[in-house]
Protein backbone atom coordinates (compact mmCIF):
# COMPACT_ATOMS: atom_id res chain seq x y z
CA UNK A 1 0.00 0.00 0.00
CA UNK A 2 1.28 3.07 -0.53
CA UNK A 3 0.84 5.73 2.14
CA UNK A 4 -0.15 9.37 1.59
CA UNK A 5 -2.56 11.33 -0.63
CA UNK A 6 -2.92 10.59 -4.13
CA UNK A 7 -5.03 12.49 -7.42
CA UNK A 8 -7.88 10.60 -7.83
CA UNK A 9 -9.96 10.46 -10.92
CA UNK A 10 -11.99 7.69 -11.08
CA UNK A 11 -15.45 9.24 -11.68
CA UNK A 12 -18.69 8.43 -13.26
CA UNK A 13 -19.79 10.05 -16.01
CA UNK A 14 -22.32 12.41 -13.89
CA UNK A 15 -19.11 13.23 -11.66
CA UNK A 16 -19.81 10.38 -8.96
CA UNK A 17 -16.77 8.62 -7.51
CA UNK A 18 -16.72 5.63 -8.28
CA UNK A 19 -15.60 2.74 -5.61
CA UNK A 20 -13.85 -0.43 -5.76
CA UNK A 21 -17.51 -2.22 -4.71
CA UNK A 22 -15.73 -5.79 -6.04
CA UNK A 23 -13.20 -5.64 -3.36
CA UNK A 24 -15.99 -5.31 -0.57
CA UNK A 25 -15.60 -1.39 -0.58
CA UNK A 26 -18.87 0.71 0.85
CA UNK A 27 -19.93 4.17 0.53
CA UNK A 28 -20.69 5.37 3.83
CA UNK A 29 -21.01 9.03 4.25
CA UNK A 30 -21.24 11.65 0.85
CA UNK A 31 -21.27 15.14 1.93
CA UNK A 32 -21.84 18.08 -0.65
CA UNK A 33 -20.39 21.66 -0.71
CA UNK A 34 -17.19 21.15 1.41
CA UNK A 35 -14.03 22.75 0.61
CA UNK A 36 -10.57 20.97 1.06
CA UNK A 37 -6.79 22.48 2.14
CA UNK A 38 -3.83 20.66 2.14
CA UNK A 39 -0.92 21.95 4.31
CA UNK A 40 -0.84 25.75 3.80
CA UNK A 41 -1.66 25.23 0.14
CA UNK A 42 -4.56 27.59 -1.24
CA UNK A 43 -8.34 26.38 -0.39
CA UNK A 44 -9.86 24.20 -3.24
CA UNK A 45 -13.68 24.87 -3.63
CA UNK A 46 -16.47 23.32 -4.61
CA UNK A 47 -16.26 19.76 -4.10
CA UNK A 48 -18.07 16.93 -2.94
CA UNK A 49 -16.80 14.26 -0.45
CA UNK A 50 -17.27 10.89 0.03
CA UNK A 51 -16.08 8.40 2.59
CA UNK A 52 -16.04 4.88 2.31
CA UNK A 53 -14.68 1.90 4.10
CA UNK A 54 -11.89 2.04 2.90
CA UNK A 55 -10.61 5.98 1.72
CA UNK A 56 -12.16 9.68 1.80
CA UNK A 57 -12.25 10.67 -1.72
CA UNK A 58 -13.17 14.73 -2.31
CA UNK A 59 -13.97 15.46 -6.02
CA UNK A 60 -13.92 19.17 -7.85
CA UNK A 61 -17.77 19.76 -8.73
CA UNK A 62 -16.44 21.69 -11.53
CA UNK A 63 -13.19 20.75 -12.49
CA UNK A 64 -13.89 16.96 -13.34
CA UNK A 65 -10.55 15.57 -13.81
CA UNK A 66 -9.52 17.45 -10.51
CA UNK A 67 -9.96 14.99 -7.23
CA UNK A 68 -7.86 13.67 -4.15
CA UNK A 69 -8.24 10.09 -2.13
CA UNK A 70 -6.30 8.69 0.90
CA UNK A 71 -6.03 5.70 2.41
CA UNK A 72 -8.03 5.65 5.84
CA UNK A 73 -4.98 3.51 6.91
CA UNK A 74 -3.09 6.58 5.98
CA UNK A 75 -4.62 8.61 8.30
CA UNK A 76 -2.68 9.03 11.78
CA UNK A 77 -4.87 11.41 13.03
CA UNK A 78 -7.97 13.45 13.22
CA UNK A 79 -10.20 16.27 15.10
CA UNK A 80 -12.96 18.63 14.71
CA UNK A 81 -10.97 22.19 15.17
CA UNK A 82 -12.48 25.51 16.33
CA UNK A 83 -10.24 27.52 17.08
CA UNK A 84 -9.44 30.77 14.70
CA UNK A 85 -6.03 30.89 15.71
CA UNK A 86 -5.42 27.44 14.43
CA UNK A 87 -7.37 27.91 10.99
CA UNK A 88 -9.65 31.16 10.52
CA UNK A 89 -13.02 28.51 9.69
CA UNK A 90 -14.20 25.46 11.57
CA UNK A 91 -12.80 22.44 10.10
CA UNK A 92 -12.22 18.54 10.41
CA UNK A 93 -7.93 18.43 10.38
CA UNK A 94 -6.31 15.43 9.61
CA UNK A 95 -2.64 14.38 9.60
CA UNK A 96 -1.56 11.98 6.82
CA UNK A 97 1.42 9.44 6.88
CA UNK A 98 3.73 9.72 4.16
CA UNK A 99 6.79 7.82 2.80
CA UNK A 100 8.10 11.51 2.87
CA UNK A 101 11.49 12.50 5.09
CA UNK A 102 10.50 14.23 7.68
CA UNK A 103 12.07 17.47 6.57
CA UNK A 104 9.60 17.95 3.64
CA UNK A 105 6.52 18.40 6.57
CA UNK A 106 6.60 22.76 5.76
CA UNK A 107 6.02 21.60 1.89
CA UNK A 108 3.57 24.42 0.71
CA UNK A 109 3.23 27.51 -1.77
CA UNK A 110 0.44 30.04 -0.69
CA UNK A 111 0.96 31.35 -4.61
CA UNK A 112 -0.11 28.54 -6.63
CA UNK A 113 -3.13 25.71 -6.23
CA UNK A 114 -0.90 23.37 -7.27
CA UNK A 115 0.69 20.44 -5.94
CA UNK A 116 3.49 19.16 -7.26
CA UNK A 117 4.17 16.45 -4.83
CA UNK A 118 1.57 14.85 -3.40
CA UNK A 119 3.48 12.53 -1.25
CA UNK A 120 4.80 16.08 0.57
CA UNK A 121 1.12 16.54 1.87
CA UNK A 122 0.85 15.54 5.86
CA UNK A 123 -2.28 18.13 6.64
CA UNK A 124 -5.61 17.96 5.60
CA UNK A 125 -8.62 19.96 6.38
CA UNK A 126 -12.31 19.77 5.44
CA UNK A 127 -14.07 23.01 5.40
CA UNK A 128 -18.47 22.51 4.89
CA UNK A 129 -20.58 25.23 5.03
CA UNK A 130 -22.50 24.27 7.54
CA UNK A 131 -20.20 23.88 10.04
CA UNK A 132 -23.00 21.72 12.35
CA UNK A 133 -22.08 18.55 10.16
CA UNK A 134 -18.35 18.63 11.66
CA UNK A 135 -19.40 16.52 14.53
CA UNK A 136 -21.13 14.17 11.97
CA UNK A 137 -18.48 14.29 10.08
CA UNK A 138 -16.12 13.16 12.47
CA UNK A 139 -18.69 10.30 14.14
CA UNK A 140 -17.94 8.96 10.31
CA UNK A 141 -14.51 9.24 10.33
CA UNK A 142 -14.37 7.37 13.87
CA UNK A 143 -15.92 4.55 12.86
CA UNK A 144 -14.40 3.96 9.17
CA UNK A 145 -10.93 4.47 11.08
CA UNK A 146 -12.19 1.65 13.30
CA UNK A 147 -12.86 -0.49 10.17
CA UNK A 148 -9.02 -0.07 9.13
CA UNK A 149 -6.60 -0.91 11.85
CA UNK A 150 -3.02 -0.64 11.56
CA UNK A 151 -1.88 -4.22 10.01
CA UNK A 152 0.58 -4.68 13.20
CA UNK A 153 -1.70 -4.02 15.73
CA UNK A 154 -2.35 -7.02 17.63
CA UNK A 155 -5.73 -8.96 17.56
CA UNK A 156 -8.16 -6.96 19.94
CA UNK A 157 -5.98 -3.79 20.46
CA UNK A 158 -8.13 -0.89 20.65
CA UNK A 159 -6.70 2.83 18.69
CA UNK A 160 -5.62 5.83 21.14
CA UNK A 161 -7.74 8.36 21.45
CA UNK A 162 -7.15 11.99 22.00
CA UNK A 163 -8.09 13.19 25.09
CA UNK A 164 -10.55 15.53 26.88
CA UNK A 165 -9.32 18.62 28.65
CA UNK A 166 -9.78 17.07 32.25
CA UNK A 167 -7.55 13.78 31.25
CA UNK A 168 -4.99 16.24 30.15
CA UNK A 169 -4.82 18.24 33.13
CA UNK A 170 -4.83 15.11 34.96
CA UNK A 171 -1.72 13.42 33.23
CA UNK A 172 -0.15 17.17 33.45
CA UNK A 173 -0.53 16.67 37.20
CA UNK A 174 0.57 13.18 37.16
CA UNK A 175 3.08 13.24 34.54
CA UNK A 176 2.19 9.53 33.98
CA UNK A 177 1.28 9.67 30.52
CA UNK A 178 -1.78 8.84 28.18
CA UNK A 179 -3.35 6.22 30.25
CA UNK A 180 -7.49 6.39 29.92
CA UNK A 181 -9.79 5.53 27.61
CA UNK A 182 -12.99 7.70 27.13
CA UNK A 183 -13.73 7.91 24.03
CA UNK A 184 -17.55 9.63 24.66
CA UNK A 185 -15.39 12.71 25.63
CA UNK A 186 -12.79 13.23 23.11
CA UNK A 187 -12.15 15.80 20.73
CA UNK A 188 -10.05 13.75 18.16
CA UNK A 189 -8.71 10.14 17.34
CA UNK A 190 -5.27 9.27 16.80
CA UNK A 191 -3.29 6.18 16.07
CA UNK A 192 -1.02 6.50 18.11
CA UNK A 193 0.64 10.52 17.51
CA UNK A 194 -0.76 12.31 20.34
CA UNK A 195 1.65 15.79 19.82
CA UNK A 196 -0.89 17.75 17.65
CA UNK A 197 -3.65 16.86 19.49
CA UNK A 198 -2.23 17.90 22.53
CA UNK A 199 -1.69 21.32 21.05
CA UNK A 200 -4.98 21.55 19.89
CA UNK A 201 -6.78 20.55 23.51
CA UNK A 202 -3.95 22.38 25.13
CA UNK A 203 -5.32 25.89 23.44
CA UNK A 204 -8.84 25.15 25.06
CA UNK A 205 -7.41 24.35 28.72
CA UNK A 206 -5.45 27.59 28.27
CA UNK A 207 -8.79 29.42 27.15
CA UNK A 208 -10.71 27.58 29.70
CA UNK A 209 -8.08 28.42 32.37
CA UNK A 210 -8.22 32.55 30.72
CA UNK A 211 -11.80 32.12 31.50
CA UNK A 212 -11.90 31.17 35.14
CA UNK A 213 -8.88 33.75 35.39
CA UNK A 214 -11.20 37.22 34.23
CA UNK A 215 -14.22 35.54 36.53
CA UNK A 216 -12.25 35.54 39.78
CA UNK A 217 -11.45 39.23 38.86
CA UNK A 218 -14.65 40.13 38.58
CA UNK A 219 -16.00 38.40 41.78
CA UNK A 220 -13.04 40.31 43.27
CA UNK A 221 -12.96 37.39 45.98
CA UNK A 222 -11.17 34.69 43.98
CA UNK A 223 -14.03 32.24 44.29
CA UNK A 224 -16.48 31.16 41.60
CA UNK A 225 -20.15 31.61 42.11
Amino acid sequence: MVLGLRNFTNRTQTGEALLDTENGEELVHVQSDIDIVFNTFPRHSHGTLYISTKQVIWVNDVEKDKGYAVDFLSISLHAVSTDPDAYPVPCLYAQIDTEADEDDSDYSDSESNAIENLSKIREMRLIPSDPTQLDTLFQVFCECAELNPEPNDEEGEEHDWVFNTDQIEDEEAEEEGYNSHNPANSLGQSNGNHDLARSVLELQINDKRFEDAEEMEINGDGTHH
